[in-house]
């Protein structure tokens, strides 16, 4: 039995049922690699169960502490069944793109099963209608809630399932899984009040740690040669509350492209690339619909603080900075160079205050008081009332840059699916991999009720960004 961090239990108390907390993963197969260039539904189910204990979290469930006075814990699920987690669905015809968007929207908007492991995967056929793919592509949808992996974790996941071989078999579990029982009452009522007295002191322990340099950073006087701070955030359409209804869209570019144009500002990084396609993409779409603000967009930037010693664990380890988008700034390059001005001093600032320490504070701040804080927020949809603190979410995830195989089929393509909250309704998630950089969006679709001409945006954006650094 392991608790869960004050982070990953947030992501529990914050969701509600028109924001449930989960990422997701849209991955294309090609099975011509498979024997007799065939993939089974029974072959993709027996190579998962043959890999489920290089992820603790297939198969651990939820229970929660009585009255929410501490965070939940988690234990082996000893009714764990595969065949609930693993479905079998088609595309009708023609199965071309937008289908599998509107398919893939549609799964990721239902809530997980809170009773069950924290997981779904859904095997998709009949993508016969989108372009560019090898005939007889199927696709998976994983969703996972956010309470059990951050992005990096997402990854290490993945990577238990798939193989650089496709003829590969996974190694077996060096330990038999043995089940659990659910802890009785008197036992979480006894950990509950044992954390009671040792939370606080870790939780003034982690502030202590954070509250000088953030002080220093609050109050010293900056040099006379830097900038002033920049204002506010603009309100647009994002910052609004979502439904529980979403949209799905995505776009692939050349990951060599991507690098070539970072190479025309000197010090700028393939993050800042995908940060000016974004805001590119962002200044088209609201100028078009008559709302581009005179202000700079801000995006919200997800940083994994996640140590070696971390590696193979699950939950959350990120903290995060907020990064000006320079939307006021019509030409791309120009835009670039201030995009990787400004990360660079977001990236300052959290170094400053310590992102590892900022993440420490919710891990160690007393389950209760978090617990009821984080449920009156998303009780009250204060999120969206407030002033809003960035436009949208921007997270940018390296993964692996040579094939993958799973059940003895190659992953041609890779999208990341993310989670809308009130406030902040517009998410990307940026992937790599094989030579291909992904965008794709999910958004509440009320706020976003043409994501085809979003995923345009995107397109032109790199376009126009392409041409101006000479890029072929």
């Amino acid at each position: 039995m392991q608790q869960l961090g004050g982070l990953d239990a947030t992501f529990l108390n914050l969701e509600t049922g028109s924001a449930p907390l989960h990422i997701g993963n849209l991955a294309i197969y090609d099975q011509s690699s498979a024997p007799n260039a065939h993939v089974t539904f029974k072959g993709i189910l027996q190579n998962l169960e043959s890999r489920l204990h290089l992820a603790r979290c297939f198969r651990q469930r939820l229970v929660e502490v009585p009255f929410g006075l501490d965070h939940p814990y988690w234990i082996e699920d000893s009714d764990f069944d595969l065949e609930f987690h693993v479905r079998h669905i088609a595309l009708p015809k023609p199965g071309d793109w937008r289908q599998l968007c509107i398919q893939a929207a549609r799964i990721h908007a239902r809530p997980l099963d809170l009773a069950k492991p924290l997981w779904e995967m859904y095997v998709i056929e009949g993508l016969d209608g989108v372009e560019g793919l090898p005939e007889g592509s199927f696709s998976i949808l994983t969703k996972i809630h956010h309470a059990a992996i951050d992005g990096v974790s997402g990854i290490e996941i993945a990577a238990a399932i798939h193989d650089l071989d496709p003829a590969a078999v996974p190694a077996p579990a060096q330990e038999e899984w043995v089940p659990e029982s659910a802890p009785s009452w008197l036992e979480l009522a006894a950990r509950t009040t044992l954390n009671s007295v040792r939370q606080p002191l870790r939780f003034a322990q982690a502030l202590g740690d954070v509250a000088p340099p953030a002080l220093r950073k609050l109050f010293v006087s900056p040099p006379a040669s830097e900038e002033p701070a920049e204002g506010g955030v603009p309100r647009t359409r994002f910052n609004d509350k979502v439904t529980p209804h979403r949209v799905v869209e995505g776009r692939a570019f050349s990951l060599a492209q991507v690098k070539a144009i970072r190479k025309q500002v000197p010090g700028a990084t393939v993050n800042d690339v995908v940060l000016a396609v974004v805001s590119g993409a962002l200044r088209h779409y609201l100028d078009a619909h008559g709302e581009l603000p005179r202000e700079s967009l801000k995006a919200f930037a997800p940083i994994s603080v996640r140590t070696e010693a971390e590696k193979g664990t699950g939950g959350n380890q990120v903290s995060g900075m907020f990064v000006a988008l320079h939307t006021e700034i019509e030409d791309p390059l120009e835009r670039l160079a201030a995009i990787h001005k400004a990360t660079r001093s977001s990236k300052e600032t959290s170094n400053a205050i310590g992102a590892r320490s900022l993440t420490d504070v919710t891990q160690f701040l007393p389950g209760a008081l978090a617990g009821a804080a984080g449920r009156l927020v998303a009780s009250t949809s204060l999120m969206h009332v407030l002033n809003p603190v960035a436009n949208c979410v921007v997270t940018n995830i390296p993964g692996p840059q040579v094939p993958l195989y799973m059940t003895q089929a190659r992953l041609v393509a890779n999208y990341g699916l993310g989670l809308p909250l009130d406030g902040l309704g517009l998410f990307h998630v940026v992937l790599s991999y094989a030579g291909t950089l992904t965008v794709t969006l999910t958004a509440c679709r009320k706020q976003l009720p043409d994501p085809a001409f979003y995923a345009e945006c995107l397109e032109r954006s790199f376009a126009v960004l392409r041409q101006a650094a000479g890029v072929a």
